[in-house]
């Protein structure tokens, strides 16, 4: 019932087709009007997806923290910890689901000896490593716009998926 209710919200907003344009190809110019309509576009979904995630919330066990970037983790006073730096290293591992909490890859991402500053994660993912100790496991809700945004990951996760990650320290 909750995913239709999403569904049907996100249905809505993208009904209103005088304020919205597709996005140009890879490479493409927008004017500044059309990046103005673009980031309004974004706050709206953003709004829409941290009301779905906090319903999410009510209905669990395991109580759940906002992080200054905007996606919520299972560890109390995860931001207060000591924050990684740049160039240091770090193994983990993580396994990615949505919000009916089916696992969309059968294996875990993995990556070993990773270099703070210098791969590439998706944002909120990044963002809770620098907090993580080692063999930690953290469970992270992460809004569309710091997961795989408005392209999805060209795979399995289509565009503007809120996403739940479970993440471990290895």
């Amino acid at each position: 019932m909750k995913k239709i209710l999403f569904i049907s919200v996100l249905g809505l907003l993208g009904c209103n087709r005088n304020t919205q344009t597709a996005h140009p190809p890879v490479g493409g110019v927008l004017s500044q009007k059309d990046l103005d309509v673009s980031k309004q576009r974004m706050r709206n979904l953003n709004d829409v997806e941290r009301i779905h995630i906090a319903h999410w919330i009510e209905g669990q066990s395991v109580r759940y923290y906002q992080m200054p970037l905007n996606y919520w983790v299972s560890i109390e006073n995860y931001s207060q910890r000591e924050k990684r730096q740049d160039n240091t290293l770090i193994s983990y591992s993580y396994d990615i689901y949505d919000f009916d909490q089916t696992k969309i890859y059968d294996h875990p991402t993995e990556r070993r000896d990773a270099k703070f500053g210098h791969f590439d994660e998706i944002n909120a993912v990044e963002d809770a490593l620098r907090f993580i100790r080692e063999g930690e496991k953290v469970t992270l809700l992460v809004p569309s716009s710091l997961a795989y945004g408005t392209y999805g990951d060209e795979k399995k996760i289509d565009n503007d998926v809120p996403l739940i990650i479970k993440l471990k320290a290895l």
